[in-house]
């Protein structure tokens, strides 16, 4: 390391004394040694990788796949949807009401949870219906909503941007099923957002509608497959629901931004 040290030392010396006898060196002027080109070289190389890295970050960060695909908040009442669509086989329409009928998919009211929970007493004391779960600790929010009218304040899961229209009711009886958006809710403990609902990932469906659509009566159906029912593959099928149903999905931006 010295005799390096040394050797650098001496080269710049005589390199020095060269640029003397030419009169190109001025000996008041500070000279930054020539390593000092190469660390600025690397310096900048570091910032622009920096610069560019970070850039790559936050572009990622910010797509729809990341920021909104996965979303899983924690609702007041510890609702499976599991075991209600998946075991109970029941319907998405006995509490989300207004699906087929209005833009918005309604949040069911307390009393609807209240019809299988809610444990009504007749005047000798006796039940007045069968009911499930009436002392449950996880429902106790539902109880308490019952009893003084308060409605249960629910985490909205998927919620699009406001400057974005949607119609719940168009998309549902034209042969869009539940599960092309929310995926397999039935097969969802704690539900979470599964698709990005992003503008190229509705734009998809737009333009190429057929493979995802179904007969109406399979609308609710999370495990319907048309290989599987034997009645044929998803394309033709959608071809023929798209024709029955007069299918013609527009991309115009005034669609859906209005």
């Amino acid at each position: 390391m010295r005799r390096r040290c040394a050797g650098a030392v001496a080269d710049f010396a005589s390199k020095r004394a060269t640029l003397e006898l030419a009169g190109l060196y001025d000996v008041d002027r500070f000279v930054f040694p020539p390593w000092v080109n190469k660390f600025t070289l690397m310096a900048l190389g570091g910032l622009l990788a920096g610069g560019a890295y970070a850039g790559a970050v936050l572009f990622y960060g910010t797509l729809p796949e990341v920021m909104y695909t996965g979303y899983q908040p924690t609702q007041p009442v510890p609702f499976s949807h599991k075991l209600h669509a998946g075991e109970l086989k029941m319907d998405c329409r006995y509490c989300h009401n207004t699906v087929d009928k209005a833009a918005h998919a309604a949040v069911p009211a307390t009393n609807t949870c209240g019809n299988c929970h809610n444990a009504s007493i007749n005047p000798d004391g006796t039940l007045a219906k069968t009911v499930v779960h009436a002392t449950s600790l996880k429902l106790e929010p539902v109880r308490e909503s019952l009893a003084n009218g308060t409605p249960i304040k629910w985490e909205r899961i998927h919620d699009l941007a406001d400057y974005v229209y949607f119609n719940h009711s168009v998309h549902v009886n034209r042969g869009v099923g539940c599960v092309e958006c929310h995926g397999r809710i039935d097969r969802m403990e704690v539900v979470h957002q599964d698709k990005p609902l992003s503008m190229s990932w509705c734009l998809d469906c737009h333009r190429n509608p057929t493979a995802r659509l179904r007969p109406l009566d399979e609308i609710t159906n999370m495990a319907w497959d048309p290989e599987i029912d034997e009645q044929s593959n998803a394309q033709e099928v959608g071809m023929k629901v798209a024709e029955e149903l007069g299918v013609h999905p527009n991309t115009n931006c005034s669609t859906c931004h209005r």
